[in-house]
């Protein structure tokens, strides 16, 4: 296929440039991005290589001055393999796309720039939500594509359990503070070496409505509410809980396929630690082409094609893309079973 002008200006086309466009283009804001848990990592070949060990540190005992010292013991290393997937997204740009159309909001034509732009925003919000849902589900430690298939199960790559806090929400006498504590606690203790600055929780609405209306927290929540002037904002249900930050997050997505599916399960909750050195990481690979080889990964490719023939455009986008939770154990499972 012989490469056509760029759209944009009059200069010549180049995957540089494309690329560069669809990843500056307005992104369709998710949470996990937000709040930049998953930080992104370009790599130059098609997998990743992780080397786990347990980086505990033990205090160090005095010796006599003409003693022996203390001597450092071998680290029990594993080196696990993970392969990136390859998500590739085409669409095309046709004569009846632009042909008589009118443009947006105007009684002019439309342009090929404009549809254009319009066709990369469009992919670049879908490869976004893929990335959230991908995300979302690797911070819960089975990681899928976009037909909700498995691609990982972190607890099984990695040899643990997952762990989990029953808030015990539908009896009276539960002690909400406590539970709220021990996930603090849970969190604390598998940090082994890693640092946080806070605990964060994503709340399906099921269990931010059973949290909000127990009596044990429920004034604490009426305090806090007061302060927002909920009767002027439209305010997502936000509330800081003994050192916890419960956040409802309504987030679904429609999977390859048709079928809908909600990022945080019906009744559930997520907690896990913000501020984090090296736990939360999405990798990236260069794009399956002879002048991206040996690379370093981005996020969004994106290159565009004319039909030999001038019949078309293709216009073809991949994300290469594996978000990785190399300490499933510190997102913590929150329940309810009453």
């Amino acid at each position: 296929m012989s490469v056509m002008r760029n759209p944009f200006d009059a200069g010549g086309y180049s995957l540089a440039e494309m690329t560069e466009a669809i990843n500056i283009l307005p992104n369709l804001y998710t949470r996990l991005g937000q709040l930049g848990l998953f930080e992104f990592e370009g790599v130059s070949q098609r997998s990743v290589i992780i080397e786990s060990f347990e980086g505990v540190l033990s205090l160090l005992p005095s010796v006599s001055w003409d003693g022996p010292a203390t001597v450092a013991g071998r680290e029990n290393r594993v080196m696990r393999s993970f392969a990136l997937p390859h998500i590739p997204h085409d669409d095309v740009i046709r004569p009846g796309d632009i042909q008589g159309q009118p443009a947006l909001g105007s009684n002019q034509p439309d342009t090929l720039a404009a549809v254009m732009n319009r066709k990369l925003m469009l992919i670049r919000r879908k490869h976004a939500a893929t990335r959230e849902y991908m995300e979302v589900n690797a911070l819960r430690g089975i990681v899928k594509d976009g037909a909700g298939t498995t691609l990982y199960n972190y607890f099984t790559e990695f040899g643990v359990a997952q762990q989990a806090v029953d808030f015990v929400l539908g009896t009276a006498t539960t002690d909400v503070q406590a539970k709220a504590r021990e996930v603090t606690a849970k969190t604390e203790d598998e940090l082994k070496g890693e640092t946080m600055t806070s605990v964060h929780v994503l709340a399906s609405s099921g269990f931010m409505d059973k949290l909000l209306a127990h009596k044990n927290v429920r004034e604490a929540y009426q305090f806090y509410q007061a302060g927002l002037q909920p009767l002027r904002e439209n305010v997502v249900r936000r509330f800081p809980f003994m050192g916890l930050m419960f956040e409802e997050y309504r987030g679904s997505v429609t999977l390859f396929g048709g079928a809908t599916e909600s990022l945080i399960p019906a009744g559930e909750a997520i907690a896990f630690p913000l501020g984090t050195m090296d736990t939360f990481k999405t990798y990236g690979a260069p794009a399956n082409l002879l002048e991206t080889v040996n690379t370093i990964g981005q996020p969004i490719y994106a290159r565009q094609a004319l039909d030999l023939k001038g019949r078309w455009i293709d216009i073809m986008s991949e994300a290469n893309i594996l978000p990785l939770n190399k300490r499933p154990r510190l997102a913590i499972r929150l329940h309810s079973s009453n």
